[in-house]
């Protein structure tokens, strides 16, 4: 048997007596799925996943993506991403700035994400305290703080998402040392739009659905107002009192809901502070189905 215990907070919980690497019932995934459901952020503490663990079970909650940029990928597991400031002969061996802006991931794609699931497998100390922290905040809880003016107002808008924004915004951070973007990664990844508020499929609440990183314009208002109003919205949902702080140890899994939360991870560590982690990105298609 399984135990599900809350934060207490806005967002997160703890499942204990689940070995990830194990093959799961049915009815267990059903319970991590209405989990994330109801608590957004859900945590797996000491899980020894091999790059193919990981994947298994993150398939068991949906359709996989194969990340656009091609690179620092697991060998024979494409669908399985190495992020990592880790400098090996010169080589880094992941996507060493990964997350580290507000965003909610893969709502630049025509196929939105359902969930990240993210093993830790060095975590960076200092004084005896974890580094490298990633913070969520909760849309449905921003939502429910609109004025009803306001969801009004964005009942029926769609917004424009854009790959690039965040990846040109990490560009011009001092020492970046990302490329550009090529013109076939561009164009496999154009820019999309999406409803600003979803229903979520599992809750049934009303969620926020745009975000600092990805988010361009609110297409049905003009330039200036979108503008205007999109600032308002990412000032309104990065509020102290919607956000949750998880701190990593090695051994977690850490699963996220992207049409719940946005996050951001927290660069607090020195390059020879090491940080490991193996992503897998869990894309909606279970609740939003792909028709030819």
């Amino acid at each position: 048997m399984f135990q599900v215990i809350p934060s207490g907070e806005t967002l997160g919980a703890s499942v204990e007596g689940i070995d990830l690497s194990a093959a799961l019932s049915d009815a267990t995934v059903e319970a991590v799925v209405q989990a994330l459901g109801r608590y957004g952020v859900v945590r797996f503490s000491s899980q020894s996943l091999s790059a193919s663990d990981l994947k298994k079970f993150s398939a068991c909650l949906g359709e996989l993506e194969i990340n656009v940029i091609g690179a620092f990928q697991e060998p024979g597991h494409p669908e399985v991403m190495t992020l990592s400031n880790i400098v090996e002969n010169g080589i880094a061996i992941g996507l060493g700035d990964a997350g580290q802006s507000w965003h909610s991931d893969m709502s630049y794609s025509n196929v939105i994400a359902f969930a990240n699931v993210l093993h830790a497998i060095k975590v960076p100390q200092r004084d005896g305290k974890p580094l490298g922290a990633t913070e969520f905040c909760d849309m449905c809880a921003a939502y429910d703080g609109l004025s009803a003016e306001l969801k009004q107002q964005l009942e029926g808008k769609t917004a424009l998402h854009d790959f690039n924004k965040f990846w040109e915004m990490m560009r011009r951070r001092p020492g970046n040392t990302r490329p550009p973007l090529s013109q076939s990664q561009r164009k496999a990844k154009p820019p999309v739009s999406h409803p600003i508020v979803l229903t979520h499929p599992i809750s049934g609440r009303k969620a926020l659905y745009a975000n600092p990183g990805y988010t361009m314009r609110i297409n049905e208002l003009p330039q200036a107002q979108s503008e205007q109003l999109l600032q308002f919205l990412f000032a309104h949902q990065t509020q102290d009192k919607y956000r949750y702080v998880f701190r990593w140890q090695a051994g977690d899994v850490l699963i996220w809901d992207n049409l719940r939360t946005i996050h951001q991870a927290v660069a607090d560590y020195a390059p020879n502070e090491h940080r490991l982690m193996k992503r897998c990105q869990v894309m909606a298609t279970r609740f939003f189905p792909v028709h030819a």
